[in-house]
């Protein structure tokens, strides 16, 4: 296969629009706070700040787990508010992707899969894009949805080859899960691994370097299972703050039951079973 230009700009790039992706960050922000109750980031979990800065040097390629449709959504959430000023391209399926025009304005291009056409034009598209230090890849790595739990995790055809595009880049495992914690909506937790230098995947042989790719995602999922487990989010922090309580009727008259009590209203429901508990134990 003859390697593409590294000068070419792709048509990913072309087609990006700062202007589309503020917008569309704010109507994915206002959604999900609507529906989901918080984003978090186990502390450990944290991107190094050396790498998340655009000034570093040097692209990013991030490598997820695929668990819900939720995925395109925490990918431009953690992007724009731990990655700020890096551009973010993720490759969707071509056909799919037809079906959502407007994300050709956000860094997202198609990928026709099964045929020799489309792996070229994903190579030539992934080595544009990783050309400019300041850009970096967003992919579920599965190729389809994947259950958490599920292992080994599956690694589609073509994930081992991103390396190749970009020896110099960084290569970032993400995992990501949706439990329900005590509240009506669920957490978006999400946490990235150890960077690995793409130039170090370059040194094992694409089956060994598909296996170190799975097992690089698979510990982060392990980890953040811990925490999803936990149900702690003092171990966690909170990148973007959704809905708490059950809103509606019954939230707004807890409101003004504990204004007229001169409380502080606290909407959420592990707040209410605190109370009930406190109450029974003391027997008020």
């Amino acid at each position: 296969m003859t390697a593409p230009r590294r000068d070419a700009v792709p048509e990913a790039v072309a087609r990006y629009s700062a202007r589309h992706m503020a917008f569309f960050d704010f109507m994915f922000t206002r959604f999900f706070g609507r529906h989901m109750r918080a984003v978090r980031v186990p502390h450990w979990g944290l991107p190094p700040a050396a790498l998340a800065a655009p000034d570093a040097g040097m692209p990013l390629i991030i490598l997820a787990n695929h668990p819900s449709w939720w995925d395109g959504v925490a990918f431009m959430l953690l992007s724009r508010r731990l990655f700020p000023g890096r551009r973010m391209f993720i490759p969707m399926e071509a056909a799919a992707l037809d079906r959502y025009p407007f994300m050709k304005r956000l860094g997202v291009f198609g990928v026709e899969m099964g045929s020799a056409r489309g792996a070229v034009a994903f190579v030539r598209t992934a080595q544009g894009v990783l050309a400019d230090p300041n850009h970096m890849i967003w992919m579920n790595v599965p190729g389809r949805f994947a259950d958490p739990r599920e292992r080994p995790l599956p690694v589609a055809p073509g994930v081992a080859r991103l390396p190749e595009m970009a020896p110099e880049a960084m290569v970032i495992p993400l995992a990501l899960e949706y439990p329900f914690w005590t509240e009506r909506a669920a957490e978006m937790l999400a946490a990235f691994g150890p960077p690995v230098q793409a130039a170090e995947l370059l040194a094992l042989d694409r089956d060994a370097r598909t296996a170190r790719i799975g097992a690089m995602i698979e510990a982060t999922m392990d980890r953040l299972a811990e925490d999803a487990v936990a149900r702690d989010p003092a171990r966690c922090s909170v990148i973007v703050q959704g809905q708490e309580g059950m809103g509606g009727v019954w939230h707004a008259w807890r409101h003004l039951r504990a204004l007229l009590r001169g409380e502080r209203f606290d909407p959420r429901h592990a707040q209410v079973v605190r109370q009930q508990v406190t109450r029974e134990v003391s027997g008020g």
